[in-house]
């Protein structure tokens, strides 16, 4: 269930679209929070962000949560500035093209780049294999993929950004494991970390540069604001 903006929230949530260039992490993320498809195809230039409310109900409770959703650049040129992220993220939503070979086999890859660079060594990540919609095109074959998915032990769901499809589903997936996490994990020191400096109380006062600032160490702040300026051209 979606909240309007003005709503006050409980949990502020950071999560990560990964994925190679050209797979529709853009699109996706445009679906979701807005609802329609972007048809004109422009490569995203280091990082952006879109963002969504909604309520999540859990074990009879009603938790309502801010959505702040990452479009990170798929070029490899952009990798550098794009793990920068990974730490104070909560989720990850690793997006591969069902149309492109090439796309589900870099999937090993950016697993270790997460391995490396997330909160921790296991994070929640859901595998979503998009542009389902483009049967004749595709190339990826449903055992390829739930092979890949049960051996890294990932959920995978298949999603068209142009439809709609399971757009909704993959993000919801996400946000349920990451609460349920984090309501049996009281000894997750880390997660604990990520949740507490995200509540924001005074959210509406903060504009997206500075929460692109907050993201680089997990405060609101300017601290970062010249080494961003530097490195960011988003």
């Amino acid at each position: 269930m979606s909240l309007p903006n003005n709503i006050d929230y409980d949990y502020l949530m950071k999560f990560l679209a990964l994925g190679d260039s050209g797979v529709g992490k853009t699109s996706f993320l445009y679906q979701y929070t807005d609802g329609r498809f972007h048809s004109q195809f422009i490569s995203t230039v280091g990082i952006d962000f879109r963002e969504k409310r909604l309520i999540y109900t859990s074990r009879g409770r009603n938790h309502r949560i801010h959505l702040q959703l990452w479009d990170t650049a798929g070029q490899e040129r952009f990798r550098s500035l794009t793990t920068a992220f990974y730490r104070d993220a909560m989720g990850f939503l690793l997006i591969f093209d069902l149309t492109s070979e090439k796309s589900f086999l870099e999937i090993t890859n950016w697993l270790e780049q997460l391995r490396q660079h997330a909160y921790s060594e296991d994070p929640d990540v859901v595998l979503c294999g998009n542009k389902c919609d483009l049967h004749d095109f595709r190339v990826v074959s449903h055992q390829q993929v739930t092979a890949l998915a049960e051996r890294y032990k990932l959920p995978y769901i298949e999603t068209s950004a142009c439809t709609g499809y399971n757009v909704s589903a993959a993000v919801e997936l996400l946000v349920g494991r990451v609460m349920e996490r984090m309501e049996n994990a009281i000894a997750n020191a880390e997660l604990t970390r990520l949740m507490s400096q995200t509540h924001l109380t005074n959210f509406k006062n903060i504009n997206h540069h500075t929460l692109r600032m907050a993201l680089l160490k997990g405060e609101p702040g300017s601290q970062n604001e010249e080494k961003c300026k530097q490195n960011c051209s988003c």
